[in-house]
């Protein structure tokens, strides 16, 4: 039986090498996701949302190989971010974030296998988090996207150059939420090293 990779089996959205923003289409994903707000440094709230998506997203695998004999690689953490000043970024004032995190699924994974999933981690874990957990579709399509390598601190001149430069340099405008993509462990990966997927949904701007 062949795993299902998700960073192999979808290069345009894991296997991103381009370090300047380019364009690319991203196609229709589903995800197991979860809500919250703060400073994802500080933030139990945070650290205790990823470890409930991750025991979410095992018990999943796991259930996928036993009942359908299909068995996949587990995804990334992923997280849409956002702000009422959409500046906080910039300027990194992370108290004031909004995130939803986010681990892909393979399409062939229902909604009654993820609502399972969830009855049985919260079964074996203590984390009251997992019942927030829902099941979340993106279509993304048309996004500007580039790998970051460095800390996560770095990234404010990346998305300078995203909204000063090259989105009105090339006629866009934003048409979503803010997607970074960790390739890296960050608990096991020094800060220099780390490796990010930026993703920013666009279109064209009007008039």
């Amino acid at each position: 039986m062949t795993k299902y990779d998700i960073k192999r089996d979808l290069k345009q959205c894991y296997g991103v090498k381009n370090t300047a923003w380019q364009l690319v289409e991203i196609p229709r994903q589903q995800f197991i996701a979860i809500k919250g707000q703060g400073d994802p440094n500080t933030s139990a709230e945070y650290a205790e949302a990823v470890e409930s998506l991750f025991a979410m997203a095992y018990t999943i695998k796991f259930a996928s190989k036993g009942d359908l004999d299909r068995d996949f690689v587990v995804g990334p953490l992923e997280g849409l971010w956002w702000a009422d000043d959409p500046a906080a970024f910039r300027t990194r004032e992370k108290d004031v974030w909004s995130w939803r995190l986010l681990v892909a699924q393979p399409d062939w994974i229902s909604e009654t296998m993820i609502e399972g999933a969830r009855q049985s981690a919260i079964a074996k874990k203590a984390l009251s988090s997992i019942a927030n957990i829902h099941h979340h579709v993106l279509e993304e399509g048309t996004s500007a996207q580039l790998l970051h390598v460095g800390s996560y601190d770095d990234e404010g001149p990346v998305l300078e150059r995203l909204h000063r430069e090259y989105l009105p340099n090339n006629g866009l405008r934003l048409a979503g939420l803010h997607h970074e993509i960790y390739l890296s462990d960050a608990r096991r990966t020094e800060p220099a090293k780390l490796r990010t997927i930026l993703r920013q949904p666009v279109e064209p701007e009007v008039g």
